[in-house]
């Protein structure tokens, strides 16, 4: 096993949850989705797509990303189909800029990504 492997599984990162009361139940639950850290490897397929995600994130950009990162408890990714990038376009911008914005919650700066 290489050093980098050790190391990284060395590393308890648990998923960060992200409660949604915009889209709430009947009986007025948030939907709850978790997010597992951004890692290099998922910044660098957003930039590839969206170039300036970091200096100058559009609403595009945020979608992605919650389609990339967004997942149920048990870990599963909970949009997958071109069908909910779609559907989440037509979302309300402030429901996907905060929701993007608790995802990008564990970088602490542009810097100190671009560090990575």
């Amino acid at each position: 096993m290489s050093l980098a492997k050790e190391l990284r599984k060395r590393r308890e990162i648990s998923a960060r949850t992200i409660a949604v009361k915009e889209w709430a139940d009947e009986e007025g639950n948030p939907f709850v989705l978790y997010c597992r850290p951004i890692t290099c490897a998922d910044l660098n397929a957003l930039q590839k797509k969206h170039p300036d995600v970091l200096v100058n994130p559009s609403i595009a950009s945020m979608v992605d990303l919650i389609v990339m990162k967004a997942s149920g408890e048990d870990g599963e990714r909970i949009f997958t189909a071109y069908d909910d990038r779609v559907e989440l376009m037509a979302e309300e911008t402030t429901v996907i800029s905060e929701i993007a914005n608790q995802m990008f919650g564990t970088i602490e700066s542009v810097e100190d990504l671009e560090k990575n």
